[in-house]
């Protein structure tokens, strides 16, 4: 971008999206936010998370429909997308997000990073996906064994930028240090829990909050039997 978008500014943007048609990211940015983009239904976030539980519940019960799966469905979806719903969540290669929630092109917007941690460029894209494609929901991710939290807790010595993923999972970690039960288990919903409260230091997205058009929950994956968990 040739220029830096002030808070102010982007909420301008968003807000003016519907009335031209499209919403442009800089003075000669080629990044273009088409009209139909900004647009959503009438889904309140409580309905958003509901359709999340009703798809993970299909797919745990072997009873998956598969929806918005179709070629004419990615036809569809090529022209704009508004999805419900937004996910931050672990990079590990067995935790597919549109899979484990039965959803399909389009649904889903979703951010991935191992140990699901709220980097600065993980939080800028839920903000672009809650206040520009109007995503009503968003689950900070996590699941059962996971590497990376596993590796924090051992205090690994990693090289390159590995060593970054650690050191924003170790908060999580020291707050379930004390905690009774299984100590990787409680470190990864801790971590879960932690980048929630990131989430939330996020103007733009505490903002969404506070207006009751977004809600921001985690969600513990059972790599064991694909169920996830909500964490509150």
């Amino acid at each position: 971008m040739n220029r830096i978008v002030s808070r102010r500014n982007l909420l301008k943007l968003g807000a003016g999206a519907v009335g031209t048609g499209v919403v442009t990211a800089g003075v000669g940015s080629d990044l273009v936010f088409p009209q139909k983009a900004v647009a959503n239904d009438d889904t309140t976030p409580e309905q958003a998370l509901q359709l999340l539980i009703e798809g993970n519940d299909r797919f745990v019960t072997r009873k998956r429909k598969n929806p918005n799966q179709t070629f004419t469905r990615l036809v569809e979806v090529a022209k704009g997308q508004k999805p419900f719903a937004a996910i931050l969540g672990c990079a590990d290669s067995r935790v597919p997000s549109e899979i484990i929630f039965d959803q399909g092109f389009g649904d889903l917007f979703v951010c991935r990073v191992a140990g699901n941690i709220a980097t600065p460029e993980e939080t800028g894209s839920l903000e672009f996906g809650t206040l520009v494609l109007g995503s009503k929901v968003i689950m900070v991710l996590g699941h059962k064994r996971c590497g990376a939290v596993e590796a924090t807790i051992k205090g690994a010595q990693v090289p390159g930028q590995i060593a970054t993923l650690l050191a924003a999972i170790k908060p999580g970690i020291e707050l379930s240090k004390n905690q009774p039960g299984d100590k990787l288990e409680n470190a990864c919903k801790a971590n879960i829990l932690t980048q929630i409260e990131k989430l939330k230091t996020s103007s733009l997205l505490s903002q969404l909050v506070l207006d009751k058009k977004l809600i921001i929950v985690g969600g513990y994956y059972d790599l064991d039997t694909g169920r996830v968990i909500l964490l509150s």
